[in-house]
């Protein structure tokens, strides 16, 4: 049985207090909820913060974004090494906002998720298709695209330490959200895809996670789907109180 996972990615939201208040309460109402992985994902500057306030807690770090190399003369970009060093467990990686403004491509994504392994992190891998891509049904050909390219060089063992996030790129931020059926559908072909190029344990044991507007009122219908594992959430994870009704619904 593969645990829930659901992360709040905070995008470019929440100074360090506004981020402190906010995992404060948070802790406080999650405290006796063990069934799910809680992930939250704030900026850069709030990360040592709230890496304190998390230690023994059931709440685990992740981090928006990183860079491939250890050190470098590479301005504005932070390695695997320092985020592990902050208290990071995870890293997002390929985030559709981060391939449309920032340039990421499948390339760098492989990129990413060699150096975050290599750091004894565990990438959230973002895939999903445009709206003119599901229009003009290319769905499962962009996503085989993303996968097949993005994970390459990636191999069975450290395949299981991925996490995936289909995140239909039509879904994020406008309020529209994919249909469970329509998710699913995804979901599965993902799953499929796994089973065809690793193994079958593998694409059992692997969690493929939905982001694109979950909310409370629709995590039920999406967590109750087969092959979804959880939810990658954006707006919602921004108040506690949201994020925590979110979570309880799921279950």
């Amino acid at each position: 049985m593969r645990k829930l996972f659901i992360a709040g990615n905070w995008k470019m939201n929440k100074t360090i207090s506004e981020a402190v208040e906010l995992v404060n309460s948070l802790k406080r109402e999650v405290v006796d909820i063990e069934s799910v992985d809680i992930v939250v994902c704030p900026v850069f500057t709030a990360l040592s913060e709230v890496a304190d306030l998390v230690i023994d807690s059931n709440i685990g770090l992740g981090a928006q974004n990183v860079y491939w190399e250890e050190v470098g003369a590479f301005t504005g970009e932070v390695s695997p090494k320092m985020l592990k060093d902050a208290g990071c467990k995870y890293v997002i990686i390929g985030h559709s906002e981060r391939r449309k403004y920032f340039g990421e491509t499948n390339e760098t994504v492989l990129k990413k998720i060699k150096a975050v392994q290599s750091a004894g992190l565990s990438p959230i891998v973002c895939v999903g298709e445009t709206l003119d891509e599901r229009e003009q049904k290319k769905t499962i050909e962009v996503i085989e695209k993303q996968l097949k390219d993005g994970l390459k060089e990636i191999k069975d063992d450290n395949l299981e330490d991925i996490i995936i996030a289909y995140e239909p790129v039509w879904a994020i931020g406008t309020g529209k959200t994919a249909t469970p059926e329509q998710a699913e559908e995804i979901h599965k072909f993902i799953r499929g895809w796994i089973k065809e190029n690793y193994s079958s344990d593998i694409s059992e044991e692997i969690r493929i996670i939905y982001g694109g507007s979950v909310k409370s009122s629709n995590a039920k219908d999406l967590m109750s789907q087969p092959d979804i594992d959880g939810a990658l959430v954006g707006g919602a994870s921004l108040e506690s109180q949201l994020f925590v009704e979110l979570i309880k619904n799921s279950l």
